[in-house]
């Protein structure tokens, strides 16, 4: 549910939420799954952030995985088959589609937020490091906007927050391709502001978070809704509008294929409808 959280952090399965010296680290904690993303790890994340969000004590958060992945997006299984993959149409084919709770939650935390991206950030996955506002990529990282592949478009991450890390032609080569590329790839085009030795990542993101945390709280909230609104845009416009789209896209034939080719291990077969 947009705007409330729906889990306490102490009933949370998919993911572990810690707060020490003003630092929250939210961390995808599905491994066997190569943390992809059901129903309850969409519904943690977005309680996650908004718990960050409302707690006084946090002035930074850090979102990782647990090893050996960052995020590889949905759980094409869980997601988009069966019941959950109706109650997604249903939620994108409403009258007024909303953009996804989740993004919305980690684009509107007032906290700074650092994507420490220890391995691969895929799918949803490159969307939740696009939500940050600094990311440190792992010498391990790996990042792919593969919606493509899956006869979809990306969230709002790559259509609203991409082209204006890495300039609108770079993103349009990832979006349109569904390319996958590695952290030498992705500090040479801007996307990661540092990659490091696997071992030292997350102890250069904690060391970036303090230095974030000892700085006044108000301004800092007040410096991120500065570059929020200089560097990007309306997120409810362009969220809406992805929502509504995707909502048609899952109702079509080459959707079906891309999800059916992924299961059946084989490369898809599109045609167009």
């Amino acid at each position: 549910m947009q705007g409330g959280i729906k889990i306490a952090p102490a009933d949370f399965q998919c993911v572990r939420y810690e707060v020490s010296d003003h630092v929250a680290t939210l961390t995808i904690d599905r491994p066997d799954r190569r943390n992809a993303l059901n129903r309850r790890a969409y519904d943690e994340i977005e309680a996650g952030f908004r718990a960050a969000a409302a707690d006084a004590e946090v002035r930074c958060v850090i979102v990782t995985g647990a090893d050996p992945a960052f995020c590889s997006g949905e759980d094409v299984k869980e997601m988009m088959t069966g019941e959950e993959r109706d109650r997604s149409v249903a939620r994108l084919t409403s009258v007024r589609p909303e953009p996804t709770p989740a993004a919305v939650a980690a684009l509107e935390c007032d906290k700074p937020v650092i994507a420490a991206v220890n391995g691969a950030a895929v799918g949803w996955g490159m969307e939740l490091a696009l939500f940050a506002d600094i990311r440190i990529a792992s010498e391990n990282a790996k990042f792919g906007e593969i919606f493509i592949k899956r006869g979809l478009i990306s969230d709002v991450g790559g259509l609203w927050r991409l082209p204006a890390i890495v300039g609108p032609a770079k993103a349009a080569e990832l979006l349109f391709t569904g390319d996958i590329i590695d952290a030498a790839e992705a500090l040479r085009i801007g996307l990661v502001s540092e990659a490091v030795p696997h071992g030292e990542l997350m102890e250069r993101a904690r060391a970036l978070a303090g230095r974030i945390a000892v700085n006044p709280p108000l301004a800092l909230r007040f410096m991120k809704e500065g570059l929020r609104r200089t560097s990007y845009g309306d997120l409810r416009e362009i969220g809406g509008w992805v929502s509504g789209t995707l909502g048609k896209l899952f109702q079509t034939e080459d959707h079906r294929e891309g999800v059916r080719s992924f299961l059946e291990k084989r490369a898809p077969v599109f045609k167009g409808k």
